[in-house]
């Protein structure tokens, strides 16, 4: 047996000298030097004690050490545990608890919250910053750059993704190595990557979109990343002239259409600009083509399974659709309720089937076997239908998911911190759209009888306990929440009544 994913992705450019990452003020490292140093960052985790199948958490800025990292644990077949860099404390206590990791690493600002919140726990704490300094570093220095790849094969796990429903506990979604390599190999073809491509890179690496899809793809095709730390809009313009390919999210491309420099000889030499992890609104894709002539490229994918679908490389590029199935994989629309297939152009359950598809929820069998059929096909959650010509529409989230600027929020865990709250009898929270961010955040609260809450309070309780981009844009008061005859609040009514509460 070898280690499948690290031969897919990194052994055939383990002597390459051709640049890898392209960082801010022009320092470049090849796919080699990376490989070394992530041979370093290997056998530092393996000095700590860790051992194949242990998960290693990661909660650092973006940074190409982070990334050296990640290339670490493929290496040493460690589980790799990305984690969102806003999580708060409270947060981070939830998901060590859950999968026990054996080694967490974090920013150093960040220590000594987080020693607290681990006070109890034997899981080892490490640092690591953005400028690539840590104590985690530190032990890489006076390691060498050399480690015997650790035996991994397509069942094995590569990774523990936290995702959410809109009730219970986070779950750690399961993908193993044959899973993050199939959909890599896939996207690379598709989209037709080659060594000779430079991919803009503004995303996080915290995220399924920015690691293992954009810098998935990028590896397995040999080719390079404008790396940015984030997504800051001079200096994407600045860099747009040397690359040839761009993955974002919708407010990525807002934000490039809201200046006036980036015009169509800007991007003239560009070969593809890609859209996801929110829903791209159909002007956005309209204007983009108008000032560039470039058509986005839109697809679906989740944490569970990757990238499911897409929009065509060559061929119609539709608005407001997700494109095809991908090669390989398997998609039908249900219903909701019976499991049973209906008919094209109906309205109903996505399920999708492949080898892209996760291998479970961490420790939660139950849950598995609700969401994933002994078929192998996964329910998504997500309500589309497929068009005349098969084109994919995504019309809904049965489980009242928001995305916010490619960031999944789970309304459910809004609604219990501010019930909890004084004078707080109840509340509902749902999404509304924004041009910008796809959509925001809205909280609607009804008072106990007597009372008047204070939205400022309620506010600064949900900022000292839920991570930013999960903050409500506005809390209003409302005097009781639509129900159905079961008793069920209705937040399609919610969304339709308040679409416009945060034009004001």
């Amino acid at each position: 047996m070898t280690n499948i994913l690290f031969d897919g992705l990194f052994a055939a450019h383990a002597d390459a000298t051709t640049p890898f990452l392209h960082l801010p003020g022009g320092e470049v490292r090849t796919h080699t030097d990376v490989l070394r140093a992530a041979a370093r960052y290997a056998n530092a985790i393996a000095a700590l004690g860790a051992q194949p199948g242990d998960r290693v958490a990661l909660q650092v800025e973006k940074s190409p050490e982070a990334l050296e990292v990640y290339a670490a644990c493929v290496m040493g077949g460690f589980v790799f545990l990305p984690l969102n860099t806003a999580y708060t404390a409270a947060e981070i206590s939830y998901f060590v608890a859950d999968c026990a990791p054996h080694l967490l690493i974090c920013d150093p600002a960040r220590r000594e919250t987080l020693a607290t919140a681990l006070s109890e726990t034997d899981i080892r704490l490490e640092t690591l910053d953005a400028s690539g300094q840590g104590s985690l570093s530190d032990l890489a220095a006076a390691a060498p750059e050399t480690f015997t790849p650790a035996e991994r094969g397509t069942d094995d796990l590569a990774a523990l993704l936290y995702t959410s429903g809109t009730t219970g506990r986070s779950k750690g979604a399961m993908l193993s190595h044959g899973n993050l390599l199939s959909n890599a190999e896939t996207l690379t073809r598709l989209w037709r990557f080659t060594g000779e491509d430079r991919l803009l890179h503004a995303l996080p690496i915290f995220h399924s979109h920015g690691l293992f899809v954009a810098t998935n793809v990028i590896l397995k095709a040999g080719a390079a990343i404008e790396f940015l730390p984030g997504f800051d809009r001079d200096a994407v313009i600045e860099a747009l002239p040397r690359c040839t390919a761009m993955m974002g999210v919708p407010t990525f491309y807002t934000r490039l259409l809201g200046d006036p420099r980036f015009t169509r000889d800007l991007a003239s030499h560009m070969r593809l600009f890609i859209s996801g992890s929110a829903p791209l609104l159909a002007e956005t894709h309209d204007a983009f083509s108008e000032r560039t002539g470039h058509r986005i490229l839109e697809r679906y994918g989740l944490t569970e399974t990757s990238m499911n679908t897409s929009n065509p490389y060559d061929g119609e590029r539709r608005p407001g659709t997700v494109g095809f199935a991908l090669p390989g994989v398997d998609l039908k629309i249900t219903d909701p309720e019976s499991g049973a297939t209906l008919e094209q152009g109906a309205i109903g359950m996505i399920e999708v089937r492949g080898p892209n598809v996760f291998k479970g929820y961490w420790n939660m069998p139950e849950k598995t076997a609700e969401e994933l059929r002994a078929d192998g096909f996964f329910i998504t959650g997500d309500l589309g239908r497929i068009d005349a010509e098969g084109y994919v529409h995504i019309v809904g989230r049965q489980k009242d998911l928001i995305i916010s600027g490619g960031y999944n929020i789970y309304p459910k865990e809004i609604e219990t911190l501010l019930d909890g709250l004084p004078g707080v009898l109840e509340s509902a929270v749902v999404g509304v759209p924004n041009a910008d961010f796809g959509e925001s955040v809205l909280a609607l609260i009804v008072a106990k009888d007597g009372c008047q809450p204070d939205v400022d309070l309620l506010t600064h309780s949900v900022a000292a306990n839920l991570a930013r981009f999960k903050h409500p844009r506005r809390i209003v008061v409302v005097d009781e929440l639509p129900r159905n005859t079961m008793g069920k609040v209705q937040k399609n009514i919610l969304r339709d009544t308040y679409k416009t509460a945060l034009d004001a």
